[in-house]
């Protein structure tokens, strides 16, 4: 790959270069395999060992017009931080949500994370909310960028399947999602909320605290129930 290249996706692995470009970046094969699929690669860096096990992904990329660049274990290893990569980066297009858009879609389930600061939770709550089939996921002003390599990797390709929206305070969120009629729940071990008792059916946006601190009184005041 050329020098230059390379120097322009090493700039992604900053806040500053994600936000100037509107990119970000997607280590490994499955999260290429999950980028390409939604369509947002913009270019691919792979070694020749990495192209030799993953022609499959790299052929369904240059199909849709994707610009494959070939790179060396070096080149690789300043695009990532992992101890061992796995030879294959793609250039990602930012989708951006707002959540205007996730509430236009009617959803049924959202999870809300209030000030997660650990880009690797982060990244475990994207992909435990696709498993259960969350329609988006809202991360709170606050917290951790969602496109930060370790947040990416460790949703696992998930992050290309949901929405994720970002940019807005708890109390606008819970807000929005109680004015669309979705009932607010704080996940919170002080919660005395007897779940059996309460509709589950219904639309709900399941609300997260910060790591180290949980929800503070202030932020529980903005969910309908405490659980």
């Amino acid at each position: 790959a050329s020098a230059g290249a390379i120097r322009s996706a090493r700039r992604l692995s900053t806040l500053k270069g994600r936000r100037a470009s509107g990119q970000f970046l997607a280590e490994g094969p499955q999260a290429v395999r999950e980028a390409v699929a939604a369509g947002v690669v913009a270019r691919i860096f792979v070694t020749a060992a990495a192209a030799d096990r993953h022609d499959s992904v790299l052929d369904s990329a240059s199909t849709t017009g994707v610009e494959i660049l070939m790179a060396t274990d070096s080149e690789i290893a300043s695009l990532t931080d992992t101890v061992t990569p796995q030879g294959l980066v793609a250039v990602c297009r930012d989708r951006s949500w707002t959540l205007e858009q996730v509430l236009a879609e009617a959803p049924r389930l959202v999870v809300v994370c209030a000030q997660v600061r650990d880009p690797g939770n982060a990244g475990t709550v994207i992909r435990c909310a696709d498993a259960f089939g969350a329609d988006a996921v809202v991360l709170t002003d606050g917290s951790v960028d969602a496109h930060n390599p370790k947040t990416v990797r460790a949703t696992v390709g998930s992050l290309f399947h949901l929405p994720v929206v970002t940019g807005v305070s708890l109390a606008e969120a819970t807000t929005r999602l109680r004015e669309a009629g979705l009932l607010v729940i704080a996940a919170d071990g002080s919660g005395e909320q007897d779940l059996l008792q309460t509709d589950l059916g219904r639309p709900i946006a399941w609300v997260f605290g910060n790591e180290a601190w949980g929800l503070p009184a202030a932020d529980l005041e903005t969910c309908d129930l405490v659980a």
